[in-house]
């Protein structure tokens, strides 16, 4: 589950979009703020691609690993930066549960209202 842990980070923050949707069970589920339920490895990527498109510059980096049976819970600081050079950071949890050495269900826990208020408000400082 480590490797796996630290193949998505490095897969997330080097925009291996391939690499990651290889990362996810054929019946994977995604769970993150303000989206359906994706599904697959495909869909996931699709997701982070969009999701950072916003940020040439962007960094996941984990801060706390807690691992129990198939399951491993992921404290993470996100810090980014927009095009017109605005930053943007905030904490997350992630929770992966683990299926034949695959990720088989992400959730994702952040403050999505806060983000997106941090994200409009550096929009408009620049424009």
């Amino acid at each position: 589950m480590r490797d796996v842990l630290d193949r998505y980070f490095a897969s997330i923050n080097g925009e291996d979009w391939e690499g990651l949707a290889d990362l996810f069970h054929p019946q994977a589920e995604l769970r993150a703020p303000g989206t359906q339920t994706l599904r697959g490895g495909e869909e996931v990527a699709g997701y982070y691609r969009a999701a950072l498109g916003p940020y040439p510059v962007h960094r996941d980096e984990p801060t706390r690993v807690l691992i129990s049976g198939s399951s491993a819970t992921v404290e993470i600081r996100f810090d980014g930066r927009l095009a017109n050079g605005s930053p943007l950071s905030f904490e997350a949890v992630d929770v992966f549960d683990f299926r034949d050495g695959l990720i088989h269900r992400l959730s994702s826990w952040y403050d999505s209202h806060q983000v997106r208020r941090d994200l409009r408000e550096a929009t408009q400082a620049q424009a």
